[in-house]
């Protein structure tokens, strides 16, 4: 029975990667790595047990989900023990010592485990952890205060807005910061939670980007990170092609399976529309997407009056 609030904080699933991939950007930029940094250079410690074929699979391919890498690996493989930085370098190596799905630069594959190994080159490259990487270069400079990691509230209170699956009462045992329903490995594919104002934050910059406009990135940032690298992908946005977006729409989902959120960009009608849920399923979807219609007829119905 509480009703959220415009201060509820919303898990953002692997919406995350589009922030990943303006990390990386960052850093590019800034000489600290290169979209062809390769996994082997990055890490020499486990260079050797490197399948060849993924020797020279640069970050480029791993945030275009070009690497040839499988959607997952079996991340209750790793010690939880160690620091975060170690289990994504353990993780690295896992899925990068096993043969690939397919040839790497062939085929656009969606990967989770592909975002994990290019946040362990983020680390490798910045000497802290994704988390304090992606707060220092990108959400501190956004004003994105809310944004953090993992779970949501304090365990047991309703103080923030409790995950739910399709149907039915409350996911009790995924409240609090330690019940995060992902693994915190995960978090460069998917573990950050923000207010939706801050999250707006965040895409409102992307939609400056695309339109060629004064934003936060380097112009060459956000060519990179919207270019289409095959399969209608970029560098965390799907691309939509339509006439009602007037050419390319770029958009993104998210989800821990007792959450959504759903990002829009259509820079030819310079508009953004996000929607956030604390429930997920094929019912939380069309939810969002008329959601999405709606906010997009009362954008352009005006105009069209006009």
């Amino acid at each position: 029975p509480t009703p959220v609030t415009v201060d509820d904080s919303w898990p953002l699933g692997s919406d995350t990667k589009i922030m990943t991939s303006a990390l990386a950007s960052i850093l590019v930029n800034q000489g600290k790595l290169s979209w062809d940094s390769t996994v082997s250079d990055m890490f020499p410690e486990i260079a050797a047990s490197i399948y060849p074929d993924f020797k020279s699979v640069t970050l480029l391919q791993l945030l275009s989900h070009r690497a040839g890498l499988p959607h997952d690996i079996d991340y209750d493989l790793l010690d939880q023990s160690a620091s975060i930085q170690d289990q994504r370098v353990a993780a690295a190596r896992i899925a990068l010592s096993q043969k690939p799905t397919n040839t790497p630069g062939t085929v656009t594959q969606y990967s989770n485990v592909g975002y994990v190994i290019a946040g362990a080159m983020i680390e490798r490259a910045t000497g802290m952890d994704w988390e304090s990487a992606i707060e220092q270069y990108l959400f501190s400079p956004l004003g994105m205060a809310s944004a953090g990691f993992g779970g949501l509230g304090t365990t047991g209170m309703v103080d923030q807005p409790w995950g739910h699956y399709q149907s039915g009462p409350p996911v009790v045992c995924c409240n609090g910061p330690a019940a995060a329903n992902n693994p915190l490995v995960l978090g460069p594919a998917g573990t950050v939670h923000c207010t939706i104002q801050d999250w707006a934050k965040f895409i409102t910059d992307q939609l400056r980007g695309a339109r060629g406009e004064p934003a936060f990135l380097s112009p060459q940032a956000y060519t990179m990170l919207l270019t289409n690298y095959g399969g209608d992908y970029s560098l965390g946005w799907a691309l939509v092609e339509a006439d009602w977006a007037g050419g390319v729409a770029y958009q993104h989902a998210g989800s821990n399976g007792i959450y959504y959120a759903e990002a829009w960009v259509v820079p030819n009608l310079n508009l953004a529309a996000m929607v956030v849920a604390n429930a997920a399923g094929r019912t939380t979807f069309d939810a969002a997407k008329e959601a999405i219609e709606e906010v997009y007829e009362m954008i352009m119905v005006p105009v069209i009056s006009e």
